[in-house]
């Protein structure tokens, strides 16, 4: 089971004028399943700690106790040096609209104080509560029904975030200083072609486009020093085989 991720401590929920207790009760919920926690509430319609919002919550029902709630969203955002907004209303201005997983991780980069809002359930966020945010996020669905519920829409962001921040946190604790130098992956790319080329999988005419494709997935990986001295070792092998054969 993953851990609690900090990156995640960083950012606030925001519901502006949220009308129903259920749905602030699921939203809970799914935050505590995500490991987001702080849940801020701007001009609430309905009482948060309603008996069918605590009911909906289950084993959140912390989450909604300790909401943070606030008149407008400016109150909200007091402090905030990111904001994102989910919307899926035209701007009259150019606008670049970024998915869940494109966007969010934004929010989760440089260890500062942000904030993901949404819009209440009836009409979403206004063009001027859209003014209050940096960058905006867009949630993709059946165009002959495009309308999500809210606490869908922040039960699909909150999993991004997630899987975001997880992935985040694994590649800061990466052994960066294990990482194989430039000089190192290039012998080991050498190794790599002589060895194709003698058993045939290389061909003279076409060895340099095919090894610039083996260069670039190699690159993705970001291989390890250990990494890199295991492929040369197999590489040796191979050719002592070669070797043997040829006798």
């Amino acid at each position: 089971m993953s851990q609690p991720n900090h990156l995640l401590n960083n950012i606030r929920l925001i519901l502006v004028q949220p009308a129903g207790p259920r749905n602030v009760g699921s939203i809970a919920r799914v935050m505590k399943n995500m490991g987001l926690t702080r849940l801020y509430l701007v001009n609430p319609l309905c009482d948060h700690t309603e008996p069918e919002s605590l009911k909906m919550a289950m084993h959140a029902q912390d989450v909604l106790n300790n909401a943070t709630i606030l008149p407008d969203l400016p109150s909200a955002l007091e402090g905030v040096q990111r904001a994102i907004a989910t919307t899926a209303r035209t701007r009259s201005t150019p606008t670049e609209f970024y998915s869940p997983r494109e966007g969010l991780s934004w929010l989760l980069e440089d260890n500062i104080e942000t904030a993901l809002i949404f819009g209440p359930e009836d009409r979403g966020l206004s063009n001027i509560e859209l003014n209050c945010a940096q960058r905006f996020v867009s949630i993709a669905s059946n165009p002959d029904y495009p309308s999500l519920n809210l606490a869908q829409a922040v039960g699909i962001c909150a999993y991004e975030l997630y899987n975001l921040a997880n992935v985040q946190q694994t590649c800061s604790n990466y052994d960066l200083a294990n990482l194989a130098s430039i000089d190192f992956v290039e012998g080991y790319y050498q190794q790599l072609e002589s060895t194709l080329l003698k058993i045939g999988y290389l061909y003279p005419h076409t060895a340099t486009v095919r090894m610039e494709k083996l260069r670039r997935l190699f690159n993705k990986i970001q291989l390890t020093n250990e990494e890199v001295t295991s492929l040369r070792g197999i590489l040796r092998q191979i050719d002592w085989y070669v070797q043997q054969k040829s006798n």
